[in-house]
């Protein structure tokens, strides 16, 4: 009978006898397992790269391998991997083996299913202790808020220490990207790691209108309201949408840059200041320069040290950890209890195009939090536009890897759009048969 706490747990075996194999894959399917299945270690590590497991039942002999190296290169695609290991020879030697590489526990064949099923609650157990460790481990190293920089891969990385490099040094940036990059939350990071993060920052949006209202934030008004220059201090002042800024108030700019004072509005007596200035822009400065909508002389005083801040399809490794990021936010907001995402909504978020970026991401996880009925947000629970969006390829450059994502993104959807078979196969152009192999092959759930 199936345990409904196994619901959306999935486990890879990898067992070269197809007797043992397919009799595993009953027994674990009517468990309530998602169940897949290799018989060499070639196979095993093509089903890895294309769907996360939650645990790998396998065994130590293999054709075209042993297992203790198979085991050891599962935990490399998959740290959070859970291994069991099956033998028929077991023996002090590599039952030590296996435990040095990572084995979680040890099965002799032939495999008693009660004494498995026993060994899994025990295992995924201490999985989820694991996992709320990792989670507790990782909010402790966050800061709170929302300032904190999320991501891991190369390019957020080598962005972040150049980020450091400049914050010590108190000088004005530009940062330049996309609308929905997250250009504030770096100008954030800026300051909070330069010499006067105890200082305030202060944000302007150079989109403001009337213009007398905005001059009146920046430069003052005599008599009246102090300028954010003054009230930032030696802290920063952020100067969101830079390309927005009215011509008329550009020159009070640049002389607030070069002179390091203003003017407020109605005085004859210039202010000094000690802020540093971060400004941000989605256009493209020099041809708004050419154009005539930004004076030159401004653009170079903060072209000088600029930062690109890439787009969100530039850094698709991060997503699973931005998930996981927004996920908790929203569930706090809401009240609700969501782990994550399964390994197809991760997947269908990293195939989406993400013109919005990151600001588009955590509307969608928002929403899939919202519409989420159980501990894991499913593929439907997503934004419907994103599902769509299922053609774009992963940003690597191994054709194989890609021409198979991008095969299994393209037999999901006529399958969802035809669900007979035949039907699908004839549309596809393959034979029934061939069908079903790619299904199995692909990992595709029906």
């Amino acid at each position: 009978m199936s345990n409904p706490a196994f619901q959306h747990k999935s486990i890879l075996i990898v067992e070269d006898e197809e007797i043992i194999r397919d009799t595993l894959t009953e027994f674990l399917s009517g468990e309530g397992f998602y169940v897949g299945s290799a018989g060499s270690v070639a196979e095993a590590l093509t089903l890895v790269q294309t769907h996360d497991f939650d645990v790998g039942v396998c065994d130590l002999q293999l054709p075209d391998g042993e297992g203790v190296q198979l085991l050891r290169r599962l935990h490399r695609i998959n740290p959070a991997m859970f291994v069991l290991i099956i033998s028929a020879y077991a023996s002090v030697e590599n039952t030590v083996e296996a435990f040095t590489a990572g084995a979680f526990d040890y099965l002799v064949k032939p495999v008693n299913f009660d004494e498995l099923a026993r060994r899994l609650e025990k295992l995924f157990k201490f999985q989820n202790l694991y996992h709320e460790n990792q989670k507790l481990r990782k909010d402790l190293s966050r800061s709170e808020g929302f300032d904190q920089i999320i991501g891991r891969s190369k390019v957020v990385q080598g962005l972040l220490r150049t980020i450091r490099k400049v914050a010590a040094t108190n000088s004005n940036v530009l940062l330049v990207g996309e609308s929905g990059t997250g250009k504030e939350l770096f100008a954030r990071e800026i300051h909070s790691a330069g010499p006067n993060k105890a200082e305030r920052f202060v944000v302007v949006n150079c989109g403001t209108r009337p213009v007398e209202l905005l001059e009146g934030q920046l430069f003052g008004i005599n008599g009246g309201q102090p300028c954010l220059f003054q009230t930032a201090g030696s802290g920063t002042v952020f100067l969101d949408e830079l390309a927005q800024l009215p011509t008329g108030i550009q020159s009070e700019l640049l002389r607030a840059i070069e002179y390091q004072e203003v003017m407020p509005r109605g005085s004859a007596e210039t202010i000094r200041i000690n802020a540093r200035i971060i400004a941000a822009t989605s256009r493209d400065l020099m041809r708004e320069v050419s154009e005539g909508n930004f004076q030159e002389d401004l653009f170079y005083r903060l072209d000088g040290v600029k930062i690109c801040i890439p787009p969100l399809r530039e850094r698709l490794d991060d997503i699973p950890e931005l998930v996981e990021y927004f996920v908790a936010r929203h569930c706090k907001a809401m009240g609700k209890r969501v782990t994550g995402g399964t390994s197809d909504s991760i997947r269908t978020l990293m195939a989406a195009h993400w013109k919005g970026n990151i600001r588009q991401l955590d509307n969608a996880i928002e929403r899939a939090v919202m519409m989420c009925d159980g501990e894991e947000i499913q593929t439907g629970d997503l934004p419907p536009d994103l599902l769509g969006l299922g053609t774009s390829l992963p940003d690597t450059d191994d054709l194989r890897s890609a021409l198979r994502h991008y095969e299994r993104l393209h037999i999901t959807r006529v399958l969802k759009q035809c669900p007979d078979k035949k039907e699908a196969a004839k549309r596809l152009k393959l034979g029934l048969s061939s069908l079903y192999r790619k299904i199995e092959e692909l990992m595709i759930e029906l």
